[in-house]
């Protein structure tokens, strides 16, 4: 039988993604890490890793092995959870992956209530744009605004994605506000870096429109701050600029018009037939957060 504790090793080296980073945070030397590494792989009879001098890799054994493996582990560390009965009083630490003004809006200002309750916790808010592998990349879960649609993955929906058409009032004295669709021909918009077209949805149903620009940005928030200065109408989400529009800084135009809400905001994770508590406590308190209707929706 396969010893747990090289389980534990071979999915330290893999989130981490050096050897020796996983020797020194285990208190194991770089030898002893590399021997039990070996060991696995005897046992097995296939190799799990591709070693070079720079990086390591997981091969395609070794990936569905690993997916496996952080299901078993999670599974055993729920099971001492329940039996300790601590199951609310979680340890370690949990690995999130969240999009970037996502989760400096409405992630990290709710944080310390969430830690206070769980002082043996550590946290790790990683923020991106890019799409997160978060299998490959060692996540516990990770916060996505999307239409989930990896079957190999457990989306637990937190609000609904409601996006509208804005611009700010001293765009629109300059130039006008559009009443139609086609008026936005005579406009300035302001899309997303890819120029995806706008999906949305009117009075006679779904609607592909696209925005003709100026400005290419790879940056979300670079759109938001060029809507605010007047450079434009844009598509934002209302988590994005719903104090904007509350304050008058940013007006809806068009309003029959929004996107369409086939996105949603969910915590997602690997699939396991045991939630280990951190993440469950955690996807808790965001939905007690957020609630059915969003903070910056009422």
């Amino acid at each position: 039988m396969t010893n747990l504790g090289d389980l534990d090793v071979f999915s330290r080296v893999i989130a981490l993604g050096s050897m020796s980073l996983a020797a020194r945070e285990m208190g194991l030397s770089p030898a002893v890490v590399s021997k039990r590494i070996k060991r696995l792989e005897e046992r097995l009879g296939t190799r799990l890793l591709q070693r070079t001098t720079r990086q390591i890799s997981l091969t395609e054994a070794g990936q569905g092995y690993y997916e496996r493996v952080i299901g078993v582990l999670a599974g055993l560390e729920e099971a001492e959870a329940f039996a300790a009965g601590r199951a609310s009083q979680v340890t370690g630490s949990l690995k999130i992956s969240a999009p970037t003004s996502f989760g400096r809006m409405h992630i990290a200002p709710h944080l310390k209530p969430f830690m206070q309750a769980h002082p043996q916790l550590s946290l790790q808010l990683m923020l991106s744009d890019e799409f997160t592998d978060i299998v490959g990349g060692g996540y516990d879960m990770a916060i996505r605004i999307n239409d989930p649609t990896d079957s190999s993955l457990v989306a637990k929906k937190l609000a609904t994605v409601r996006r509208v058409l804005c611009a700010s009032p001293d765009y629109l004295t300059e130039h006008g506000t559009p009443h139609t669709l086609d008026d936005l021909k005579h406009h300035h918009c302001v899309p997303a870096h890819n120029n995806e077209s706008w999906r949305l949805v009117g009075p006679q149903g779904p609607i592909n429109y696209r925005p003709d620009g100026m400005l290419i940005t790879n940056s979300s928030e670079v759109i938001r701050e060029a809507v605010l200065a007047g450079l434009g109408i844009a598509l934002r989400s209302t988590w994005d600029v719903g104090a904007e529009l509350k304050n008058g800084r940013l007006i809806q135009v068009l309003p029959a018009y929004e996107g369409s809400r086939h996105l949603s905001l969910s915590a997602v994770y690997p699939s396991r037939q045991f939630l280990p508590a951190k993440i469950r406590l955690f996807i808790d308190y965001l939905t007690a957060l957020y609630g059915p209707v969003p903070y910056w929706e009422r």
